[in-house]
């Protein structure tokens, strides 16, 4: 029947693609088109009048006829790869996927059914290539993004489980966004410009980058981009390979800061082969004590810098850190400089790993001053002996200069009282008006007795004054003329039988900024020393000298002297020389003196000969500073 029309009906199977099975109600091929032959592998004469079994594998030969009779009474069009796979079997027994179309159809009042088939075992291949490649993606440990460059702003448009997961970020963050909310707000990054760079040009950059999770914790990124050209050559997509390389980075860094700190420490450190002895590495602090560059350092062992070693003693030493009987060795020993130099070193040393090789690492400390401590301990005892006998020294001085001064001032307030008390008994006894002149005699006495302790004790005050610092100095304006003539008329009330003082010249015009009644103590204390310490007859000479700045005056007697050996402590408090003993006097003048004129700014000097006599010199500003 199919050949009543047999032109048309081969033009319309053979203008089909696909391949076109007909088989009757049966299931009894009567025809096929080349297309089917192509794909069974079979020819038309092999297959008309066959049993469609033939192009089924055997495995769903049982369950087929019942989906056929099934088809047959619904009489409907069927795509059957709808609910399940379907294989054909070619004639050299290959099994293969099949996409069928059933169309039912009736003709002459007899069923047929025409299949249409496509071999898709190329689009499965594709289709599973596909899916392991996904699989393979959806698997990796690595964060994967795909980007879409051709449009706007390059978003994301694919991402794996991985990125999601070492990001925190949500699906609804991720697509259709750029990959630069991963930077947070840190976006002047150095690494940022070289990756622009890259997606301008449409190149592959890796770099590392400080990338932020959705908890705003940071992790270091090992990013890779490479670009994926379509046929016509465009970039059209950009893949992104991310790894948190954050534990290696931070590794990294503590590997390079160790490396740091061995390399800048200034104590020196060796690394050294445990066997061979030979050098591997020295810091720069080794380098630059020992002298040695690294370079002649490898071809050098320890035995090369230590004094009188022996590298069997050596190897004695080393033997229980080999063996890890013990996991550190101390030891002292002596290093040699290039120069030829020696200094006591402390050696630390421990076994270590390097490049699969057993080294001993050698931490030297110098220890010069450790070494030197005892010596120096023994010095500063010895230093402090001294110190402590010196001031014990200075004690009993002061306790016999204490002692000096408590009999020195029962001395000077007994001598005085004693006379008071007798010249005070013996008024009693003139009381005739012819005796005035013994009266007024043992009057003077009295006065000038009760002068000489009011002057002690002035001199007690102004020590105690000087000591607390309670000394209020007074400035002014004055001639020195006015001090000059005050201090020396005093003086004059004290002169021995033919003393007298030669007056300084040209003093007239000279003025200074200074406490008048300080200036007017000291230099009557040192007139007053000069014609005490000065025979009858002589003479004591003021000079008087100024200057823009300064002012000098020097008193110059022709007395006693200061013996020499008494001429260093001349200015300490109490003291007396000891050819003024039985003179009266308490040690505190020129000690007073020296304090008010440092607190003035001068200064007190003097130049003596024993039995010649004393010039003292004094000099002090012209103008005072309060």
């Amino acid at each position: 029947m199919f050949h009543q029309d047999q032109e048309i009906f081969n033009i319309l199977l053979e203008t089909v693609s696909e391949g076109v099975v007909i088989v009757d109600s049966h299931q009894i091929l009567r025809e096929v088109n080349a297309a089917s032959e192509a794909i069974f592998g079979y020819s038309r004469e092999e297959l008309i009048g066959k049993p469609l079994n033939v192009l089924i594998p055997s495995n769903y030969h049982i369950n087929h006829h019942n989906y056929f009779q099934r088809f047959i009474e619904e009489g409907k069009r069927r795509k059957m790869t709808e609910s399940a796979d379907i294989y054909g079997l070619k004639k050299d027994g290959t099994i293969f996927p099949i996409d069928i179309e059933l169309n039912p159809f009736k003709s002459y009042n007899q069923n047929f059914v025409i299949a249409l088939i496509n071999d898709i075992s190329k689009r499965k291949e594709v289709e599973k290539n596909l899916m392991l490649r996904t699989q393979a993606l959806e698997s990796a440990k690595s964060g994967i993004f795909i980007t879409d460059a051709l449009k706007q702003d390059n978003p994301i448009i694919y991402f794996n489980s991985s990125f999601q997961n070492l990001t925190g970020y949500p699906e609804e963050e991720i697509l259709n966004h750029n990959f630069r909310f991963l930077l947070g707000k840190d976006t002047k990054q150095e690494a940022i410009k070289k990756l622009n760079e890259a997606l301008q040009k449409g190149e592959s950059c890796q770099t590392t980058i400080r990338n932020y999770r959705k908890d705003g914790s940071m992790f270091w990124n090992d990013l890779y981009i490479f670009p994926i050209t379509n046929s016509r050559g465009v970039v059209s997509n950009f893949v992104g390979i991310q790894n948190d390389v954050t534990t290696k980075k931070i590794a990294e860094e503590e590997r390079l800061h160790l490396a740091t700190i061995f390399d800048e420490s200034l104590n020196e450190i060796y690394v050294f082969d445990a066997h061979t002895l030979k050098f591997v590495n020295a810091n720069y602090g080794a380098q630059k004590n020992i002298g040695y560059s690294l370079e002649e350092l490898k071809a050098m062992t320890p035995l090369d810098l230590t004094k009188s070693e022996t590298e069997s003693n050596f190897r004695k030493t080393i033997k229980s850190l080999l063996k890890k009987d013990i996991e550190k060795l101390e030891f002292e020993s002596i290093h040699k400089r290039k120069d030829g130099s020696e200094y006591p070193i402390e050696v630390h040393l421990q076994l270590s790993r390097l490049n699969e090789m057993d080294v001993l690492v050698a931490i030297i400390l110098d220890i010069t001053e450790r070494k030197n401590y005892t010596t120096n301990l023994e010095n500063q005892v010895e230093e402090r002996t001294k110190q402590l006998e010196k001031a014990l020294n200075k004690e009993k001085e002061l306790n016999e200069l204490k002692t000096s001064f408590l009999s020195l001032v029962s001395h000077e307030f007994k001598t005085p009282l004693s006379a008071i008390l007798t010249s005070c008994e013996l008024l009693n006894k003139y009381q005739l008006e012819e005796q005035q002149d013994k009266r007024n005699k043992h009057i003077k006495t009295v006065v000038d007795k009760v002068h000489f302790l009011n002057n002690i004790l002035n001199d007690f005050l102004s020590v105690e004054k000087l000591e607390t610092g309670k000394v209020n100095y007074r400035f002014s304006d004055f001639k020195l003329s006015k001090v000059i003539n005050e201090a020396v008329y005093d003086a004059n009330m004290h002169l021995k039988e033919g003393q007298q003082i030669k007056y300084p010249e040209n003093i007239d015009d000279l003025s200074i900024y200074q406490d008048e009644k300080i200036i007017q103590l000291i230099l009557s204390n040192l007139l007053y020393n000069a014609i005490k310490y000065s025979h009858e007859s002589t003479s004591i000479e003021l000079i008087v000298k100024q200057d823009n700045n300064t002012t000098t005056i020097k008193v110059i007697d022709q007395g006693i002297g200061i013996p020499e050996k008494d001429q260093k402590h001349i200015f300490e408090r109490y003291f007396r020389a000891e050819n003024v003993l039985n003179t009266q006097g308490t040690g505190i003048g020129l000690n007073i003196v020296k304090n008010h004129l440092e607190n003035l700014g001068g200064s007190i000097c003097f130049e003596t000969k024993e039995d010649i006599g004393s010039t003292f010199i004094i000099t002090f500003p012209n103008t005072a500073t309060p």
